[in-house]
């Protein structure tokens, strides 16, 4: 009974029977391809694509491959695709919005700007345009574009990313939180919002957001990275790197997002491979040449961060930030006040602006701008109201130490300075000077002295004992004053020298008197004339022997 119902199948031609296989092979491979597209399995899409290709091709499989290339991040591939089938198929609908896409993600936005000139009007032509008006910076027509988005979910997500991308981070937040009350399965807002909380300095909030996500989609890559960066902030570098690790090692083929993971992985280890990493991402991932500046900064190689943001347009908080630090150090290295000028400029920009003038980075950006201009009274407002962030912060201490000596607080500058450990910092001419000068305004300019002695014989050296016999001389410790006059009149012979050593020495003399200094101080302040060729050093030698002498014979004690 089977095999005769078999039969009339069996007699049928080969052509209909292919034409029936076809059929079913096909329903079957679209549901393979979306199966692989609903699990954003863009490589297992590909590969799907590329064997169906082979038995027949058809334009339609190109405009997935391109589509699968772009989603994972292969926008070169993408747009070949696409190029390719404009030339043979320019009928294709929305050929060159596509184009203009892919151009735009390589960083390529004059080439996206003329491609997309071309395109039909649609709301992907809008948002388009409104994204190139911010890279191209014209916000003509990027006011004119923002007022074309309508209400709905795609120029939406455009209006936050462009809030995002200027930094209006609690704007962006707005828009996304607005958008997840409709809806509710679009995990992917909770990545967005989380990338906001990040930016604002919120990283465990980020991370209670982004687990919603990572709940359901444990393997995504800007989610894990997020993820990671969050634990760097919270915790430490060691920890980032073990869960970027885990993406990495789940899948030997990482294709979107592994030039920001590349990156990130130096950033965790504390710049070692930066030198190998961040110079080809520089124009790649956005923050590749920031941190290629700190990297040279910290290297003090100045001129090398200079030349790499030289030519850098700030457009959000920390450029201008780092473009004033920059310049502010190679300003003090040249000695350049236009240097110093941009510097004083990027940081009041930051430092009043709406957004982070209530901010801790906003404060220390007014701190420098006045430091940079020497309105130290002003230094100390913004300082002092952020001190107990950064009790334990050598560099913070640095500038607070310096601002506090040059208005007066000796004793607080003393400190301060005090706290510092970086070894860097202590053996800094800055530092020794600031330290010396609170010494001797503390009464203790024996300690001031012992800093002199340990420097070894250079400029600088000299420039501190200059300091020192100054700031004696004026503090009263003329005994201080002396020596350091005594050692510079040997140095260089210098009228003033001599006149500051001879001033001293009389003031050591009228403490005796006065009985502030012992009398034994005199034996020692005689030797110091002894040193001198003037004929007035015999002078003031012959008057102190002779009250030491009438001293010893009235038998005064």
């Amino acid at each position: 009974m089977i095999l005769s119902r078999s039969k009339p199948a069996l007699s049928q031609s080969s052509a209909e029977l292919g034409k029936r296989d076809a059929k079913k092979n096909k329903f079957k491979n679209v549901f393979q391809l979306e199966e692989f597209l609903s699990k954003r399995d863009y490589t297992g899409a590909i590969t799907l694509l590329e064997f169906i290709q082979q038995q027949n091709y058809e334009p339609n499989l190109e405009l997935w491959m391109a589509y699968c290339f772009f989603h994972l991040g292969d926008y070169k591939k993408s747009l070949d695709i696409y190029n390719r089938l404009k030339k043979t198929n320019p009928d294709i609908k929305n050929l060159a919005v596509d184009l203009a896409c892919c151009y735009f993600f390589l960083g390529m936005y004059e080439e996206s700007k003329k491609m997309v000139e071309e395109a039909e009007q649609s709301g992907l032509k809008t948002r388009l345009n409104f994204h190139l008006s911010h890279k191209l910076r014209d916000e003509n027509a990027l006011m004119t574009y923002h007022q074309q988005l309508e209400d709905v979910l795609e120029d939406q997500l455009s209006l936050a990313a462009i809030h995002y991308l200027r930094a209006h981070y609690q704007e962006a937040i707005d828009i996304y939180k607005r958008l997840l009350l409709h809806n509710r399965d679009n995990l992917a807002l909770n990545v967005y919002v989380a990338l906001c909380y990040y930016k604002l300095d919120y990283y465990d909030i980020s991370q209670e957001v982004l687990n919603i996500y990572l709940n359901q989609f444990p393997n995504s890559v800007i989610a894990t990275n997020l993820k990671a960066c969050n634990h760097f902030r919270l915790y430490n570098g060691l920890e980032a790197q073990n869960i970027l690790r885990s993406i990495l090692d789940a899948s030997s083929s990482v294709s979107f997002g592994y030039d920001l993971l590349r990156h990130n992985m130096v950033v965790f280890k504390d710049g070692e491979g930066a030198l190998q990493v961040f110079p080809s991402l520089v124009d790649i991932v956005p923050e590749a040449r920031l941190n290629l500046v700190i990297f040279h900064l910290h290297k003090d190689d100045i001129r090398e961060a200079f030349d790499l943001i030289r030519d850098l347009q700030p457009t959000v908080p920390h450029e201008y930030i780092l473009k004033g630090v920059v310049n502010a150090a190679v300003g003090q290295e040249i000695n350049s006040e236009e240097n110093i000028k941009i510097a004083q400029e990027n940081f009041q920009l930051v430092g009043s602006s709406a957004s982070e003038c209530d901010t801790i980075s906003g404060r220390q950006c007014m701190a420098a701008a006045f430091f940079l201009d020497g309105q130290f009274e002003e230094v100390l407002v913004y300082l002092s109201s952020i001190k107990s962030y950064y009790n334990s912060d050598d560099t913070f201490n640095f500038n607070y130490g310096q601002a506090k000596t040059a208005c007066g607080q000796y004793k607080e500058a003393e400190e301060t300075l005090l706290l510092i450990k970086s070894e860097k910092i202590k053996n800094d001419y800055i530092y020794l000077s600031h330290l010396a000068r609170c010494y001797v305004a503390n009464k203790k300019a024996q300690q001031a002295w012992e800093l002199f002695l340990k420097m070894e014989s250079s400029p600088e050296s000299f420039n501190l004992l200059l300091l020192l016999a100054n700031d004696c001389y004026r503090s009263g410790e003329f005994w201080y004053a002396a020596k350091a006059f005594d050692m510079l009149d040997r140095l260089e012979p210098n009228p003033e020298f001599w006149e500051g050593k001879r001033g001293a020495i009389v003031g050591v003399f009228q403490g005796v008197i006065a009985k502030i200094f012992p009398e034994e101080m005199l034996n020692d302040a005689l030797s110091l004339l002894n040193n001198s060729s003037s004929s007035q050093a015999d002078q003031i030698a012959k008057t102190i022997r002779r009250w030491m002498k009438e001293r010893r014979n009235s038998g005064i004690k």
